[in-house]
């Protein structure tokens, strides 16, 4: 990896600390969602510091945070590593997720005045043509879709725990949408849970939703242990 020079280095410690710390953390973040850090990869402060152009103490806080999510790991004799995938646990936060997302589809179908939802009707019931290609912006929305349907049942803390489970979930989820007929199949079942719920059709949305996610969770799995393997062919040292 090729250093960049003292005076970038110093010019780029002239930034406020909290935003060199957040920098550092979105930086580690998309290696770990992009595989260009694996999953049980081992790196130390010091190799993340010159690669960002960065003194230790703010590479610390980033690695604190992202700690504190589960993306990596810290031990005292080997320093940092990446946390393998956990299958198991990704598992169980998608029936978290199945659970929440139940309960939000059947109240959104029971409240008055019913909610509103015109702008994920924008997105979601349009002609295939105007459809998005782009699987990034795709699992974007998609992921804005799912917490929008909980945000829209008013309740603040179900909202929030939601939130955190997408949070975790990314990693993963967002692999679903390096295919084109899973984007197809996204415009799809969004558009039926959608018209479903304006129909006020609490235990039909309920089965689609369910089948939607469970789909979804199915092909992540799938998708995610083909990708790992692509990925420590290029990078067999890593293991």
């Amino acid at each position: 990896m090729k250093l960049i020079k003292t005076e970038k280095v110093r010019k780029k410690t002239d930034e406020p600390r909290t935003n060199v710390a957040e920098r550092i953390y979105q930086t580690i973040k998309d290696d770990i969602f992009s595989f260009r850090l694996l999953p049980g990869e081992r790196f130390s402060e010091n190799e993340i510091a010159e690669r960002v152009a960065a003194s230790r103490t703010p590479v610390r806080e980033a690695l604190a945070r992202l700690q504190r999510e589960g993306f990596v790991e810290v031990s005292f004799r080997s320093g940092w590593q990446v946390k393998p995938f956990d299958f198991m646990k990704f598992e169980q936060l998608y029936d978290v997720r199945i659970v929440l997302e139940l309960a939000a589809v059947k109240k959104l179908c029971e409240m008055e005045p019913a909610p509103n939802l015109e702008d994920l009707k924008r997105i979601w019931l349009v002609r295939p043509e105007d459809r998005l290609e782009d699987g990034p912006s795709v699992c974007a929305l998609d992921e804005r879709f799912h917490e929008q349907l909980v945000e829209a049942t008013g309740n603040a803390e179900m909202a929030r725990i939601h939130h955190e489970i997408t949070e975790r979930l990314r990693i993963v989820r967002r692999i679903d949408f390096t295919q084109a007929n899973r984007i197809e199949a996204t415009y799809e079942e969004h558009a039926k849970i959608l018209r479903t719920i304006i129909e006020r059709r609490a235990e039909d949305v309920k089965s689609y939703l369910k089948t939607h996610i469970e789909a979804s969770k199915a092909e992540v799995r799938k998708i995610t242990l083909h990708m790992l393997y692509e990925a420590q062919q290029q990078h067999p040292s890593s293991h």
